[in-house]
């Protein structure tokens, strides 16, 4: 038996096992991390690329009879002035030895931790960034930038604060049809030995999780309208089934995959392959591509329109600051207040220095 998911929509996806029961199991290594397909010395925007349930941070988004993913061919020539990340877990659910039990917070947590090292790393903490996720990678992401906005430390704030919008590509804010394996036995998926159950039951139409992943989601969303702060989101879904057992199957119902009040758009394509394109003439890149645009160029304007710092600060005694923002200073360690009409040095004795910032 190979490929028990086998089919036009799931080849190489969930399953692939040895011949015979008494094999042992090969070691599956998977890429994880981030990786960097292609950088631009005047990059305006980050785009990160987020794989779903049995994922590659570089197949998922590979095309057939293509030797690498399109947004490393295809996207540069489109858009020079970005970067473009992937991101590598393990999502692997089902699998002939030991599946991982990794949950999705924890995927989340993680690729808080290492997209945050790496803008730290390339100078790029305070450059807006757009995710792309496929199935399962838009949850992790949505709980990703949760995480990122109630969390105490500054650095990891900053993937929430720098935020620009999200991509969700079939992804099932409201369950899937994959929750199904989470009901079988072992013995019933035949040399199929364990399945990741964490991962799977958090696509069940009435999980715990997935609801309050939603619930928070949709919270912080409308709070940044109410502060008049840009959060773009964009949903595609699958316009065609998924060949599943001998089944037609829609993975992702466009109920779930999309988001009221904001825009979506479908793509010829079943749930695999909504994220593999050929050329740049596909309509569903064309779409996306879009999309992308219009982010990147919100960022360079907005970048543009910003006015030059005003912002000083003034050196005092040891242990104390003053800001300068053409208003009152207060020295609240010393108890003195001083009121400075204006940006300039008005302070006698004082000396400026900049930029400034809180915290």
């Amino acid at each position: 038996m190979r490929g028990l998911l086998s089919g036009q929509g799931w080849r190489n996806t969930l399953l692939s096992v040895p011949n015979s029961d008494s094999e042992e199991s090969p070691i599956v290594l998977f890429p994880d991390g981030i990786k960097v397909l292609y950088d631009s010395p005047d990059a305006a925007v980050d785009v990160c690329f987020i794989h779903g349930l049995n994922g590659d941070r570089e197949k998922t988004w590979t095309a057939d009879r293509q030797s690498a993913p399109w947004p490393e061919i295809l996207l540069p020539s489109e858009l020079q002035d970005v970067r473009i990340l992937v991101y590598g877990y393990n999502a692997h659910v089902v699998r002939k030895g030991v599946a991982a039990s990794t949950r999705l917070v924890d995927h989340a947590a993680n690729l808080l931790g290492d997209l945050t090292s790496d803008r730290a790393r390339y100078s790029a903490s305070s450059r807006p960034l757009v995710f792309v996720a496929h199935s399962l990678g838009g949850l992790v992401c949505k709980k990703a930038i949760l995480l990122s906005r109630n969390n105490p430390e500054p650095h990891l704030r900053s993937i929430f604060d720098y935020t620009k919008g999200v991509i969700f590509m079939g992804t099932p804010h409201k369950g899937s049809w994959l929750a199904y394996w989470a009901n079988l036995s072992a013995s019933a998926l035949g040399l199929v030995k364990s399945t990741n159950r964490s991962l799977l039951t958090t696509l069940r139409l009435d999980d715990q999780l997935l609801e309050s992943i939603q619930r928070d989601f949709w919270a912080m969303v409308r709070e940044q309208r109410e502060a008049s702060r840009s959060l773009e989101i964009t949903c595609f879904f699958e316009a065609l089934p998924s060949s599943i057992l001998g089944r037609a199957v829609t993975v992702v119902s466009e109920d779930s995959a999309t988001l009221d009040g904001y825009s979506s758009f479908s793509i010829h394509a079943n749930h695999r392959d909504m994220v593999k394109y050929n050329s740049a003439e596909d309509n569903g890149f064309k779409r996306l591509l879009g999309e992308l645009t219009r982010w990147r160029d919100q960022a360079r304007d907005s970048e543009a329109r910003q006015p030059e710092s005003t912002e000083t600060q003034i050196q005092g005694p040891v242990g104390s600051s003053f800001y300068n923002y053409g208003g009152d200073q207060v020295n609240a360690p010393g108890g003195t207040v001083n009121i400075s009409r204006g940006s300039g040095n008005q302070l006698p004795g004082a000396t400026f220095s900049g930029p400034v910032h809180f915290g």
